[in-house]
């Protein structure tokens, strides 16, 4: 097996946990039902991952690092603060209840079954993604985009965004781009966020 064979099988593993993680949760899931997913003998499984455990961390480091990518990449893009601030909620609920979402729902949900020694990596993660954003919204009130006070707001919007993965519907009335404008509306009012 070469090099990119074995990368390629491994992103199959990845994918495939994903979504039995979040189907069944990780207590719920065996090697098996992974390794089964992509056609493979549960031993062979365990030439790409040495448990479950490793897989799990795969799964969330692997959350972790598309979100702040859809982040650092939507915010290449604009220099205005409120385009800043609506470019961010956009790329979090577009990667959040985008098509690749089960590895996003497994970070939110299943932290707590993550080894100790890999959740310190995915904590520096996650706070590096949470500066971002304190940053985005310090400028945004700054610029009169938003009052309050940004680590509340920061909180507040993580925290709602974050909530639509147990209730947003794909067929529902609005994508994840317009429920994301919808919220930070709701935030900013109307005449402070230009809609693009």
């Amino acid at each position: 097996m070469t090099i990119s064979d074995s990368e390629n099988r491994r992103n199959k593993l990845v994918r495939a946990a994903s979504r039995l993680f979040r189907e069944k949760g990780y207590d719920g899931t065996t090697v098996r039902d992974i390794a089964r997913a992509v056609g493979l003998q549960s031993g062979s499984l365990f030439y790409h991952f040495r448990n479950k455990e490793e897989i799990l961390v795969a799964v969330m480091l692997n959350g972790m690092r598309r979100t702040s990518e859809a982040a650092e990449n939507a915010l290449a893009r604009h220099s205005e603060p409120g385009e800043r601030l609506q470019a961010l909620f956009r790329a979090h609920l577009e990667t959040l209840l985008g098509d690749l979402q089960d590895d996003m729902i497994v970070l939110l949900y299943e932290q707590r079954s993550m080894p100790a020694e890999a959740r310190e990596h995915l904590i520096t993660m996650r706070d590096a993604y949470e500066r971002v954003w304190q940053e985005v919204i310090e400028a945004a009130v700054t610029a009169g985009v938003v009052d309050g006070d940004a680590a509340l707001i920061r909180r507040f919007s993580l925290g709602a965004l974050n909530w639509t993965v147990q209730w947003y519907r794909k067929d529902g009335p609005l994508s994840p781009t317009e429920l994301a404008d919808q919220f930070l509306r709701t935030l900013t009012g109307p005449a402070r966020i230009p809609v693009t």
